[in-house]
């Protein structure tokens, strides 16, 4: 991206024609892919106004004429926000704030990215990727394969060269599996440190909006302008929890460190990967090495304490603050008179709505999870909600904090995810293991990094660090990803054969 932002400045390349082919190559690709559901009308006017910004000398910021896929549930004003169900269709709210942030910042939102529906959090069958709008999100690297979810298409998208940056958004995991799915650099921030305002919400708890991209440094940039404080942020409703973030803007591109991993303390989650195949298993042996061998100090293994009861008391949770929020979403659209008669007001008319066109919106799986979030209080004040969320808060930060204070650790380092499997409508997903929840529940970041392949398919290495630590996280992952140089372009093949794990070697 840096390379495109020069150009610019020096003249040799426009905005326009920046927009131009990334909207040439989503007509292209995006009919196999199904990586976007909405093109913007506005993006080639977006495009002109940069390069008037440019040959005028005064850029807006460090993202001008650089397009940007958002995913659909974020809001973008004069576009859709359908969290893929047609249920939202009709609705025009206005730009969500960081996508205020992104205009200021001068970037060209480009397209609104597909994602699995309702992010995920609709059915216990679902296959990732999939929405009523948008159809089938494809793997880039295995057409039959899933893109893991439910940030599906704007890892995707960045994947296969649809635009140099996306927005994704994550309760439990749908930045970074995605993301080591599709082979690009996903980062989950410290909850709190990013906006959740205009962003169709499932809990204000874990919700977080990150960047999507092909490297650090990119997602780094992008990150440095979603960042900043907001009033508004619905977490607010829940009390002050984030008193500890800075106030001020941060430019996390200054914590790109080459060298940041020597003599760094890192912590080897192997159990997290323990049922992983030998494949997929011989990676983490692989990034073991490579931390080892450019100075990290590691303790290996590191063991979670009871990170395993984490699940049950998290999705119940779930279930009363996604009653919660959503009614307070589809609420407020009424209120603001940018809902039409036809827009659900509540879960409750959602799930009706479901059932009216079931033959559409349920033909690949049902709703039984929009089921048990409506068979909730929805209040989150209700001693049963409480008690859920105060244990997996607890299980998960103990998860955390236990080897981080026991070995003074910087990092906690796992493999993200299994590799890509069969996108399949009958079983739904097929989750080997995955690494997000302690991350995800306890609010602390997550930066998940390309490293190997399985068969052809990417499998990412993820960094966990303390709440507000992105600078320290940034420059080691950085440092990891530039020794291993790992990522491999998609070459958009219809399937993969079996084959030895690619392993890279130190850049």
């Amino acid at each position: 991206m840096a390379g495109l932002r020069q150009a610019m400045a020096d003249g040799r390349l426009t905005a326009a024609a920046l927009t131009q082919h990334y909207l040439s190559r989503i007509a292209e690709l995006n009919r196999v892919l199904h990586a976007v559901i909405t093109v913007s009308p506005a993006a080639t006017a977006e495009a002109a106004a940069s390069d008037r910004a440019w040959a005028a000398g005064r850029p807006r910021g460090p993202l001008e004429g650089i397009p940007v896929l958002v995913k659909d549930n974020v809001q973008v004003a004069g576009m859709p926000t359908t969290a893929g169900s047609p249920a939202l269709a009709t609705a025009r709210p206005g730009d969500a704030f960081i996508v205020s942030r992104l205009r200021a910042a001068g970037a060209v939102i480009l397209a609104k990215a597909n994602l699995s529906e309702w992010a995920n959090f609709r059915s216990t069958h679902s296959s990732s990727g999939w929405s009523t709008i948008g159809g089938q999100t494809a793997n880039p690297y295995a057409l039959d394969r899933s893109p893991s979810g439910s940030s599906s298409g704007s890892a995707a998208g960045v994947s296969a060269g649809l635009a140099p940056l996306a927005i994704g958004t994550e309760t439990d995991g749908s930045i970074v599996s995605p993301s080591s799915a599709c082979g690009v650099v996903g980062i989950k921030p410290t909850a709190g440190l990013v906006s959740r305002t205009g962003i169709v919400p499932l809990s204000p708890v874990q919700d977080t909006a990150g960047p999507m991209a092909a490297s650090v440094a990119d997602a780094a940039a992008m990150l440095s302008v979603l960042a900043a404080p907001d009033p508004q942020d619905p977490a607010a409703d829940l009390g002050d929890h984030y008193s500890e973030r800075s106030r001020g803007p941060t430019d996390y591109t200054g914590f790109l460190d080459p060298g940041a991993i020597e003599g760094a303390r890192i912590g080897i989650w192997r159990a997290a990967s323990a049922t992983a195949d030998a494949a997929t298993a011989a990676l983490l042996d692989a990034a073991v090495e490579r931390l080892r061998a450019l100075g990290a100090k590691l303790t290996d293994p590191v063991d979670l304490p009871d990170v395993d009861k984490i699940t049950q008391p998290e999705f119940e949770a779930l279930e009363y603050e996604f009653k919660y929020g959503i009614n307070a979403y589809l609420g407020q659209l009424a209120a603001q008179g940018v809902a039409t008669p036809a827009t659900p007001r509540s879960l409750a008319e959602l799930i009706a709505f479901n059932e009216r066109n079931a033959d559409l919106v349920l033909c690949r799986f049902g709703q039984e999870i929009f089921l048990a979030a409506e068979a909730t209080s929805g209040n989150l004040t209700d001693p049963e909600y409480l008690e859920l969320r105060a244990a997996a808060t607890r299980l998960a930060v103990n998860a955390l904090e236990t080897p981080v204070a026991e070995h003074g650790l910087d990092a906690i380092v796992s493999l993200t995810a299994n590799p890509a499997w069969l996108t399949d409508y009958v079983l739904g997903d097929h989750n080997v293991f995955g690494t997000s929840r302690p991350a995800a529940v306890s609010g602390w970041p997550a930066i998940s990094v390309p490293f190997g392949y399985v068969c052809g398919l990417p499998v990412g290495v993820t960094f966990v660090g303390p709440r507000w630590s992105e600078p320290r996280l940034i420059a080691l992952v950085y440092a990891f990803e530039q020794a291993t140089a790992a990522r491999r372009p998609p070459a958009l093949l219809p399937t993969v054969t079996p084959a030895p794990p690619v392993i890279p070697a130190l850049a």
